[in-house]
């Protein structure tokens, strides 16, 4: 079947060429009748407009791209609603991509967002001080880094973790905890070592406190006075990993068990709650447990999860925001850096004072 083309188009509405790209393009300035006529015959020859030889013309589609680290993570779900609502109230669409923490892939990603000529690109990115993402913005192709703070050479919107760590591990100690773990993903990734870091100052803060350093998995609790913190960094930040790291937590003895557990993402803390269901620990009375996100599994688990709160949708929203202030004045735009305070959401997974011992 022959494909139609505007020339027809014009032909069937009794108008010039220049008219029918005006309604498509321009519609304001078209007058109510005629953009009837032009869309009636729009409809009745099925004409669809060829987008990828528009933006060849134009040199910019109304598509962003928005690179996430793990695009079964729920928070990043959010995220990208967030970004995808505000998107489509200024006739843009979003594609999501998944690098699954894998620079590589994000790599690819990125080469081939540019040669679609994307509006733009939103990015969390594995390595902020990528060289790529200044390149792209040099070429043309705004950057944004989301849940990731930018040195200036970008637009950024991200979630102060060190503060989110800070509140958690502040929580866990006011609650009378003095062994306590943090469970994190990979030390790579900057939210990860930048929530340790908060937490790890918070139990400073605790006095005589005795860190424990990145252990393995496999090992002991060890023996401490004070705040005692050990942490444990898994592969990935994921149910699975979660729950490994809490079957090893709870096949401890009791005298050298932690009595509670910082997560650095809630799939690592959902996890790890169904480690201690299974194990026939109670939380959070044998173990009190924190995650980080609060996605909406957390309340909704068996034991409904605290967690520290990021901004999900609005961190898509400001994206986006500051995407399009970018595209739309590019020799007036100034990057800005949005960084948002997280709080803790407390429920009862770790709602409990624990006696001294």
């Amino acid at each position: 079947m022959a494909t139609t083309n505007i020339k027809e188009v014009a032909q069937r509405a009794r108008v010039s060429v220049g008219t029918v790209s005006n309604v498509l393009n321009r519609p304001e300035i078209v007058s109510p009748a005629t953009r009837e006529r032009v869309f009636d015959a729009i409809r009745e020859l099925g004409f669809v407009r060829n987008e990828v030889a528009r933006h060849l013309r134009v040199g910019r589609s109304r598509t962003v791209g928005l690179i996430v680290l793990d695009v079964a993570n729920p928070f990043f779900a959010d995220v990208a609603q967030g970004a995808d609502t505000l998107a489509d109230e200024h006739d843009t669409m979003v594609v999501l991509c998944n690098s699954a923490a894998d620079p590589a892939r994000e790599l690819r990603h990125l080469y081939q967002l540019e040669q679609q000529r994307v509006m733009g690109i939103l990015i969390t990115p594995v390595d902020a001080g990528n060289p790529r993402l200044a390149e792209l913005a040099a070429r043309g192709t705004p950057v944004v880094l989301v849940d990731s703070a930018a040195t200036g050479l970008q637009c950024s919107v991200a979630v102060d973790d060190r503060l989110g760590g800070h509140i958690a591990g502040s929580h866990l100690i006011e609650r009378g905890h003095r062994k306590i773990l943090f469970v994190g993903g990979p030390q790579s990734i900057k939210q990860v070592a930048d929530r340790h870091a908060g937490f790890t100052s918070a139990v400073t803060e605790a006095g005589d406190t005795e860190p424990g350093g990145g252990v393995d998995p496999g090992g002991g609790m060890g023996p401490g006075g004070g705040v005692e913190l050990v942490a444990w960094f898994m592969p990935a930040l994921s149910v699975a990993n979660g729950r490994s790291a809490g079957e090893r937590v709870a096949a401890l003895p009791s005298g050298e068990r932690p009595t509670a557990a910082f997560c650095a993402n809630d799939l690592l803390a959902l996890g790890f709650l169904q480690a201690m269901a299974a194990r026939g620990l109670r939380v959070p009375d044998d173990m009190a447990i924190v995650g980080y996100d609060d996605i909406d599994f957390a309340a909704a688990a068996t034991v409904p999860l605290s967690s520290v709160r990021q901004p999900r949708e609005l961190l898509g929203r400001t994206a986006i925001d500051l995407l399009l202030e970018e595209v739309a004045e590019p020799e007036l735009h100034r990057h800005r850096q949005v960084i948002f305070q997280p709080d803790l959401v407390v429920r009862q997974s770790s709602d409990l004072h624990r006696r001294p011992h």
